[in-house]
């Protein structure tokens, strides 16, 4: 563990702050990159340009580190083949290990392979999968709306109390690499499927939380969260207050989807944002800790 973190964790007066949405790879994805880009469209999506980032575990710590960030979910990709999602999840899961509670693992499963995908779900859930993400339908080729499909990952997920986040996008506004087509109505659907589910809707639900002035949209909101990942190249900096306003700040996530965006950058837009002390500390770490707590104890338990 590195000096930083041998000081500041056994510290517990210091608040904890967690990192809910970055992504990273393994080494061998950056000597293989271009073979990537050929042969899987999600990686194409986000990686073609050379000039886009790749990180690994070692990156996410050092930043981790400079950013005095607690944990973070590490968030694997929208791989569109099985093996390949199950590749991945090994070093995710090798990753928690080597750095337990700082390293927060989110696999990949493919669910237009929903047989394939249940078996890999209960390998990682042993394994020490805190949840499952960041999902990315239109590549991988499902539905969030399709409950009949998603129903086997989604009861393993429940009975493992493990949440679920996927990438969602906004219907309008500028065009961006990976953007993709999960618009808010996807989202809105799994959350009415699933009232058992605990899902995370990346990059603020892609303004699924202003549909929260209907009240049936906001009763059935009640078991969504929304990080905040990317949030200074999609909304001016009030929309933490809007979207705490709307669906309480005990619904938002500190996301930075770093390696796109430096951690500390991402921490001090919370603290700039102007709401109550309670609330930006929710914001950072403790709605954080409230959603992964359930599937903590159940793993405790096994």
């Amino acid at each position: 563990m590195s000096d930083w973190a041998e000081s500041n964790l056994c510290d517990e007066t210091r608040m904890s702050i967690v990192d809910f949405h970055t992504h990273v790879a393994p080494p061998w994805a950056q000597d293989c990159r271009e073979q990537l880009v050929r042969e899987d469209s999600c990686f194409a999506a986000l990686y073609a340009n050379p000039r886009a980032k790749l990180a690994t575990l070692e990156d996410l710590i050092s930043s981790m580190d400079e950013a005095g960030v607690t944990a973070s979910v590490a968030l694997n990709l929208g791989w569109t083949s099985h093996e390949m999602c199950a590749r991945t999840n090994d070093y995710l899961l090798e990753g928690a290990a080597r750095w337990p509670g700082r390293i927060l693992p989110f696999v990949a499963v493919q669910p237009a392979h929903p047989d394939a995908a249940a078996r890999e779900l209960e390998r990682c859930a042993a394994g020490g999968a805190r949840g499952i993400g960041e999902l990315r339908p239109d590549i991988q080729g499902f539905s969030l709306a399709d409950a009949d499909a998603l129903r086997p990952m989604v009861e393993i997920a429940a009975a493992h109390g493990i949440p679920v986040l996927t990438h969602v996008s906004e219907p309008v506004g500028h065009v961006y690499p990976g953007k993709g087509t999960v618009t808010p109505e996807q989202p809105y659907r799994f959350a009415l499927a699933f009232p058992e589910a605990t899902l995370v809707c990346a990059h603020w639900g892609g303004g699924l939380p202003f549909y929260s002035l209907m009240p049936e949209v906001k009763r059935t909101l009640a078991h969504v969260y929304f990080d905040s990942a990317a949030s200074h190249y999609l909304y001016g900096n009030n929309v933490f207050r809007v979207v705490a306003d709307l669906v309480g700040a005990d619904h938002v996530l500190l996301g930075s989807d770093f390696p796109l965006i430096r951690q500390r950058r991402a921490i001090e837009e919370v603290r700039r944002a102007g709401l109550a002390a309670p609330a930006t500390d929710a914001i950072l770490g403790g709605n954080a800790s409230r959603v992964l707590a359930r599937g903590e104890r159940d793993n405790v338990g096994e």
